[in-house]
């Protein structure tokens, strides 16, 4: 009678196996690498004489200006931002660094910046996007606790009916007097 509780908790054990959980549209492909933190927006653009890269983190706009040809830090140089439509005022922190503060945080989508830069004697114009997009956390979806009630209950009920089948060979063995 053992090795039938036996056979039925294996059973069970493999029909609880996380196969059996899967969502519709499942498949074996290796998931899709989460970010660990925040993704902050981007943009890179280049030209002959010089290679921009700049971030926004909320409403703070960070940009580094190099030399294209040994990308050094340009100093002194006087750059005019516009993100979209709208200009912003950039201030220079340190070489090829320099800092500003958008209007407002960018919104999901496509935005374009222009950088006018003035380094001495060389002008320069250098265009590139801002490509941001939905928080990839908020598509994720938390399983609902009631997609699993039914294999609770199924594994109550084979719990339940071992029971009964111990109970019903323990009092078989006895001759009826328990």
């Amino acid at each position: 009678m053992f090795n039938a509780i036996l056979a039925g908790a294996s059973l069970l054990a493999g029909l609880y196996s996380p196969l059996a959980l899967a969502d519709a549209g499942h498949s074996h492909d290796a998931p899709a690498a989460s970010p660990s933190a925040p993704v902050i927006p981007r943009f890179a653009a280049a030209s002959e004489l010089f290679e921009i890269v700049g971030t926004a983190n909320g409403t703070q706009l960070a940009l580094y200006l190099d030399r294209f040809a040994d990308n050094a830090p340009v100093a002194g140089a006087a750059l005019e931002v516009s993100v979209g439509d709208t200009p912003v005022v950039v201030k220079e922190i340190a070489a090829g660094e320099f800092e500003g503060t958008l209007a407002q945080a960018l919104a999901p989508g496509v935005t374009s910046v222009t950088v006018t830069v003035a380094a001495g004697e060389e002008n320069d114009l250098l265009a590139g996007d801002f490509d941001v997009h939905a928080d990839a956390a908020q598509e994720y979806t938390h399983r609902d606790w009631r997609a699993l009630l039914p294999w609770g209950l199924a594994a109550l009920g084979m719990a339940g009916g071992g029971l009964w089948l111990l109970r019903r060979s323990a009092f078989r063995r006895s001759g009826g007097a328990a």
